[in-house]
């Protein structure tokens, strides 16, 4: 039975046959394959349109032949479980995202949560959430705990206590399973360095969708810490990012797409999908002044590393 990966939103695909570069909802192209296999190492099926079987088989037609599929709250994290259990070339992370542990002890209505509004549920239905979370930790297809972390732009003050005990406890549940901890790090950069510090961090440590300039990404190789590039290191306006990216080693480095958000250009706006991955790496191959292939290869042993796949 094939495994439904729409729940609506942003990754809607659809619009005007012809698919032209001003109909928005269409979905960009398939870019050439690349000739070194690589993986998708931050993607959220379930926020895509269409099949899973059809997601991998975009992807592999183009030379993406694993996915990361990321949990970020309780059911999302099942739902991720369960398909990388159903699916050899899928490997699963599971959390409560930054921004849904307040949204659950709060009830922030702003919150982030594909459930919609809830009642405050206090620090035991945390609790209780995070249970699940560490439970499912424990899976074999299960490679990582997160996205996990602190964010800054959507919680505030209110929530930030709940955001950093949650993260703590994602640390933790990381190092007992042995786990990549997969970070959520939003305007957050300092913070997040410093809650490594004192928990001490996994031995693995991903900053997803990385953020920060280059001054922390030289932060992060000294201690070890990949970092994970999207399609937003293609926009005008992402300077930093590629200055992040041009210091960061080639050890350390992974491409995600973070779909169905961060659409690389120059189809921005258009809805992201894991077979969109070659857009993006060649864009960093050209700001590290590397070939393509050589950054692929470098790309898939770091994955392979991190996620044990």
């Amino acid at each position: 039975m094939a495994a439904t990966a729409s729940t609506g939103g942003s990754g809607s695909g659809g619009g005007r046959k012809n698919g032209g570069a001003d109909d928005k909802a269409a979905p960009p192209p398939l870019p050439e394959p690349l000739r070194v296999p690589v993986a998708d190492s931050h993607t959220h099926l379930d926020m895509q349109s269409g099949t899973v079987e059809e997601a991998l088989a975009k992807a592999a037609s183009v030379g993406v032949t694993t996915l990361i599929q990321v949990g970020c709250d309780v059911n999302g994290s099942h739902w991720a479980a369960d398909t990388a259990a159903a699916y050899e070339s899928v490997w699963a992370t599971v959390a409560l995202h930054p921004n849904e542990a307040p949204r659950i002890v709060l009830g922030d209505p702003d919150g982030w949560s594909r459930q919609g509004a809830r009642e405050p549920g206090g620090e035991a239905a945390l609790d209780a959430a995070l249970a699940e979370i560490d439970t499912l930790a424990a899976l074999p297809q299960v490679r990582g705990v997160g996205e996990t972390g602190l964010d800054r732009f959507r919680t505030g003050p209110d929530g930030m206590a709940a955001q950093e005990l949650s993260f703590r406890r994602h640390v933790d549940i990381a190092k007992r399973h042995g786990k990549a901890l997969v970070i959520h790090d939003r305007e957050a950069h300092d913070d997040v360095l410093r809650v490594l510090a004192e928990e001490g961090a996994p031995e693995t440590v991903v900053f997803h969708c990385y953020s920060g300039d280059a001054e922390m990404a030289k932060v992060c190789a000294e201690h070890g810490y990949l970092m994970s590039f999207a399609g937003n290191v293609t926009f005008k306006n992402a300077q930093p990012l590629r200055d992040a990216l041009a210091v960061a080693p080639l050890d350390l480095l992974l491409v995600e797409t973070d779909a169905p958000f961060l659409t690389p250009a120059p189809y921005r706006g258009r809805p992201n999908a894991p077979y969109l991955v070659p857009v993006t790496l060649r864009a960093m191959a050209e700001v590290k002044g590397v070939d393509e292939d050589a950054l692929a290869a470098a790309v898939a042993a770091n994955t392979a590393r991190a996620f044990g796949y």
